[in-house]
């Protein structure tokens, strides 16, 4: 199964670039041994329409087009916020189900189009707080990285536990 994060807009060199890029290499060794090829970085140019309608549109089709027959998970606010061992299961879930791939969207400033939340499999919430979009792609590609650690039984993922 191949997975890949698709974000609309460019992400510039500095940290949060070499952040994601240490993540994807992570990703692409530790996939090998858990049938997951690697992580494909997509990014697509923010649409110019000038009504924001249009442009989450515009985008849209063009994320759309870029993840075929992946399965999405959408990464909006309005979403859920599942536990990283409950993420990793869908992951585990699907790969087992024989998908293609994953492909994790990220919008452009005006967010996702209704038609991309319609379609994916699954809704994902890094909470209420807005974000800037550079910092999500980091936060994507770590819980990436997490979830292929929760399904290998590697010790990176300490879950939390209650002391009293």
């Amino acid at each position: 199964m191949r997975l890949s994060l698709l974000a609309v807009g460019r992400l510039k060199s500095g940290p949060e670039r070499e952040l994601v890029e240490r993540y994807r290499q992570r990703i692409e060794a530790m996939g090998r041994s858990l049938g997951i090829t690697g992580l494909d970085m997509v990014e697509l140019p923010e649409s110019r329409a000038r009504r924001d309608d249009d442009r989450r549109s515009e985008e849209a089709a063009a994320l759309l087009e870029r993840a075929g027959q992946a399965f999405l998970i959408a990464f909006d606010e309005r979403g859920k916020s599942p536990p990283s061992e409950a993420f990793a299961e869908r992951i585990r879930q699907w790969r087992d189900e024989g998908a293609p791939g994953v492909a994790c969207v990220i919008g452009g400033p005006d967010g996702l189009d209704p038609q991309i939340l319609r379609k994916a499999k699954s809704v994902v919430s890094f909470g209420a707080l807005t974000m800037p979009h550079q910092i999500v792609r980091a936060l994507v590609a770590e819980q990436l990285y997490r979830a292929l650690t929760i399904i290998a039984g590697h010790p990176y993922h300490r879950a939390g536990h209650d002391d009293t």
